[in-house]
């Protein structure tokens, strides 16, 4: 009987151990899986298409320090730059950087992905005012990143005329002395400021008075540059300019005598957004990546850098007083009024293209 006994209990012990390790293999087989899913949502890469000098290097090293992701990071210098290479090969980015009537052409021409806002938590971080634009009504595929305007820089140690607008640029006392953004609608824009039109202009006959306009400024233009204008106005190669705010700031810091101008014609407004090109290879990194640079902290860091006006309102909390208090940055409710944001501007700009080819080769 005990013999009996002791090979049923062998035999009982053997069908436990063996249920037992298949339990333990499958839980293992679970875990594996768990583990294989969270290395899913980080790891990898994601391809960034931005503006040059908006972007801190620091930024991207915590971002692929904290998520093991690779940040391939490339730059354009202009909407209509990036436009073109999204156009001709947009699926091997994940992520650009487009202003508001961009965004719009981009949105109209199928060219963007719907970003799925419950990746991107961090977007309650964004003023009100900031989102629902008329370009995206419910921001199905534009993320705010940063915005701001457009202002005249003089250097008043080399400067004694009172610049006000515009049409002091005109002077001949600028001629071959002027930095002016390498922006096609922006400095077209301002010339249709200085002559009281709308800077989303479509009539022919004024854009042909602008063109005629253009051909005067030129004279006094010796330098087209989007990226990094404030240089030609710190090394004193530029005597005055239509530059970004915050270019106008950062060289401040370096030549106390460079003054930021809001031009009395009115601005020109931008707000830059972030949106997935179409295809994008990498979608879920990309809205792991706009969610990070939308955390207060990073978000305040790029704008101690790079002191563009900043949407979220959250970093401003930890923003020092005198960067938020800068108007050249930050202008009043009455500048802003009397500003403008470009528009898309449909067959239009065709004319445009014309008109910024034909002068800028002459």
């Amino acid at each position: 009987m005990m013999l009996k006994f002791l090979k049923k209990f062998r035999r009982i012990m053997s069908l436990s151990l063996l249920a037992c390790l298949v339990i333990s293999l499958a839980a293992c087989g679970n875990s594996s899986q768990q583990n294989n899913s969270a290395s899913n949502e980080t790891g990898g890469e994601v391809n960034v298409f931005n503006w040059s000098e908006y972007l801190p290097q620091s930024v991207i090293d915590k971002f692929e320090e904290k998520y093991n992701i690779k940040v391939n990071y490339t730059t354009y210098s202009s909407n209509e730059e990036m436009l073109a290479k999204i156009m001709a090969g947009g699926s091997q980015f994940d992520i650009s950087v487009a202003t508001d009537y961009m965004a719009d052409i981009m949105i109209k021409q199928g060219l963007a992905e719907e970003i799925d806002m419950s990746n991107i938590p961090n977007f309650k971080n964004i003023g009100d005012q900031f989102k629902n634009m008329d370009y995206d009504p419910g921001n199905k595929y534009t993320v705010p990143y940063m915005w701001g305007n457009a202002v005249i820089a003089v250097n008043t140690g080399k400067v004694k005329t009172d610049v006000k607008g515009y049409s002091d640029l005109f002077n001949e006392g600028f001629k071959n002395s002027l930095v002016v953004l390498d922006d096609q609608r922006g400095i077209l824009g301002i010339i249709l400021k200085k002559l009281g039109y709308s800077l989303n202009e479509t009539d022919p006959v004024k854009l042909e008075e602008a063109k005629q306009e253009f051909i005067k400024l030129k004279e006094n233009i010796k330098a087209y540059d989007s990226d990094s204008p404030k240089t030609m106005l710190i090394n004193g190669e530029a005597l005055a300019g239509v530059v970004w705010g915050a270019e106008a700031v950062l060289a401040q810091q370096e030549n106390p005598d460079i003054k930021a101008v809001l031009p009395e014609e009115g601005m020109y407004l931008w707000q830059d957004n972030f949106i997935i090109p179409k295809g994008a290879p990498n979608k879920k990194n990309a809205e792991l990546f706009m969610n990070f640079i939308l955390e207060p902290e990073i978000s305040a860091e790029i704008s101690k850098e790079f002191p563009y006006a900043n949407p979220n309102l959250e970093a401003h909390k930890l923003m020092d007083k005198e960067t938020l208090e800068n108007e050249a940055i930050y202008p009043g409710e009455a500048d802003i009024e009397k500003g403008e944001h470009l528009k898309d501007i449909g067959d239009a700009i065709k004319i445009y293209d014309a008109i910024w080819t034909d002068v800028k080769a002459r």
